[in-house]
């Protein structure tokens, strides 16, 4: 059940959420995870591939965000809240979005469930999702 009004338990949440975004590895690998533009589902999955030059940022990544969003599926932090403060993840998610189905066929039926559930249980995750997924495109469409 989310919480109705956030307190200063809230605001340390995201002040240390932002505190980890700040660390060298999470740091880089959300650098080369903005800086890609999946055009189709295998891009998804050439990027899960262990392989992939940037598999582990794209696990790091998502492992960061789903874990973020997930204290607020479950009440530990406001949603809304911390979605003021943390809408970086939804630009992320709005790359896999199109495809989770398919993602959630082939690897993980419960793939990026938290995501999806702030951009769809809360208001502002859903204006962010739907400016995102056009910045997105247009970004997209002009590689």
């Amino acid at each position: 059940m989310p919480k109705d009004y956030p307190d200063h338990h809230d605001a340390e949440l995201v002040l240390r959420f932002y505190e980890l975004r700040r660390e060298d590895v999470l740091r880089a690998a959300r650098t080369t995870i903005n800086a890609w533009f999946p055009k189709s589902f295998d891009d998804i999955l050439a990027i899960a591939k262990p392989e992939h030059p940037s598999n582990a940022a794209f696990r790091q990544v998502v492992g960061y965000w789903e874990m973020v969003y997930g204290m607020a599926r479950h009440g530990v932090i406001h949603p809304e809240f911390l979605m003021e403060n943390s809408g970086e993840g939804v630009f992320m998610y709005c790359r896999i979005q199109p495809y989770v189905a398919e993602w959630r066929a082939q690897f993980s039926p419960r793939g990026f469930i938290n995501c999806e559930w702030v951009t769809t249980n809360t208001d502002l995750g859903r204006e962010l999702l739907k400016a995102y997924r056009a910045r997105f495109d247009k970004m997209l469409n002009a590689k």
